[in-house]
């Protein structure tokens, strides 16, 4: 008797679109250090002026995600070529009280945002009478409370015109029992929304019904960074009194979401000096303040926010990082390097990023049989290095 197939695992269903373009969007009220913190991330020069609607279209740069592991392999290997991995960001304009009615610039930005796959939430912390404010005071979980409401208030808009353009035919059970799931997973998202007041990634859903959220790209469904702008002298004291209010603002929405303190005036000033006197004078500048630039930590928090990880290949000609999604089988991974590799593939050695450093060289890992052999199956690690094996 033939022995029976091992079981597939149940395939993993993630909120957000599927693949590996996807980009994290900076969005906040205006004035708060949006633009500004875009250009110290990309070292882009764009418009940021002091005053609302300063950025009228997306600004985008991909920038390049801190791993030490992919230094560690380029001066391993010393290759002619490094790519390492990278994450794209857009830049998007002030939203304003109103914004989901068409207040601003409102529905404009919010498709902005609809095109982007995670957010970085930035809020102002810091007083400073140079820099106005569009509500004519500083309080940050006010100006929070906003951007979720206009968020889901568009969130809320879609569930009803769903809603409205497919009851006759839910009613009539046109389309049988999957037309009739869809409808009710649309009516229970505007139940979270309305009725209970929270964001869509704020509830467990199953997989079948993330499969139709998905569709719909709700705005609260995308991860969400809060990275909250403070003065250079409260970064380094590291305390601000709205700190605490902020935290409990975002642990009360129950989103498991990350906040981040951070000082543009002193990334500014650490750009600069960077800028002048090279990774030197940056290292002296962050010595002397006590204090380290955020924008490493900020970059890779947005990166796995996406659920992004990599693994790399290496070589003589290149060493490369290849960004994937979290749970990405051998072959698809092997797909993002060409399609005739996932069409093809056999199969991939890989190896682990710790055994290369400790035995020095690939033809060491092999001769100790730590070489592994995987197959369509394998769930590839952040970090494995590999080579695919292919049928042309």
């Amino acid at each position: 008797m033939a022995p029976k197939k091992a079981e597939e695992a149940p395939k993993r269903v993630l909120l957000g679109r599927p693949g590996n373009n996807v980009k994290m969007g900076i969005v906040g009220l205006p004035n708060v250090g949006k633009s500004s913190m875009f250009n110290i991330m990309s070292k882009l020069s764009v418009a940021a002026e002091n005053f609302p609607f300063c950025t009228i279209d997306p600004n985008v740069a991909r920038v390049p995600v801190p791993d030490k592991r992919f230094k560690e392999l380029c001066t391993m290997y010393k290759p002619s070529s490094e790519v390492p991995a990278m994450l794209t960001i857009t830049d998007i304009a002030g939203l304003v009280k109103g914004a989901a009615e068409g207040a601003g610039l409102g529905n404009a930005f919010l498709s902005h945002i609809r095109a982007v796959d995670g957010i970085f939430h930035v809020c102002r912390a810091f007083e400073d009478k140079d820099v106005t404010h569009v509500e004519e005071s500083v309080d940050p979980v006010r100006d929070l409370e906003i951007i979720h409401s206009e968020l889901r208030k568009k969130d809320m808009e879609q569930c009803q015109t769903f809603i409205t353009n497919n009851k006759n035919l839910y009613e009539k059970k046109v389309g049988g029992k999957e037309k009739q799931f869809e409808y009710e997973t649309i009516q229970k998202a505007l139940k979270v929304l309305s009725e209970d007041g929270k964001d869509i990634r704020a509830v467990e859903w199953e997989a079948k019904e993330i499969e139709i959220l998905n569709t719909m790209q709700f705005l609260t469904a995308k991860p969400m960074i809060y990275l909250v702008n403070i003065s250079k002298k409260a970064f380094i004291a590291k305390g601000n009194k709205w700190l605490p209010k902020i935290d409990e603002f975002v642990k009360a929405r129950d989103c498991g979401d990350l906040v981040l303190p951070f000082s543009v005036t002193f990334e500014q000033e650490c750009m600069d000096a960077e800028l002048a006197n090279g990774p030197k004078g940056k290292q002296e500048f962050m010595k002397t303040a006590g204090a380290r630039t955020m924008i490493p930590k900020i970059i890779k928090s947005g990166y796995e926010a996406l659920n992004l990880i990599h693994y790399f290949t290496a070589g003589k000609d290149e060493v490369r990082a290849w960004s994937i999604k979290v749970g990405t089988l051998a072959p698809k991974a092997a797909g993002i390097i060409h399609t005739d590799f996932e069409k093809g593939f056999i199969s991939a050695d890989v190896m682990q990023f710790d055994t290369l450093v400790e035995l020095k060289t690939e033809a060491a890992v092999k001769a100790a049989g730590k070489l592994q052999m995987k197959g369509r199956q394998y769930e590839v690690q952040d970090g494995d290095i590999m080579h695919f094996k292919f049928n042309n």
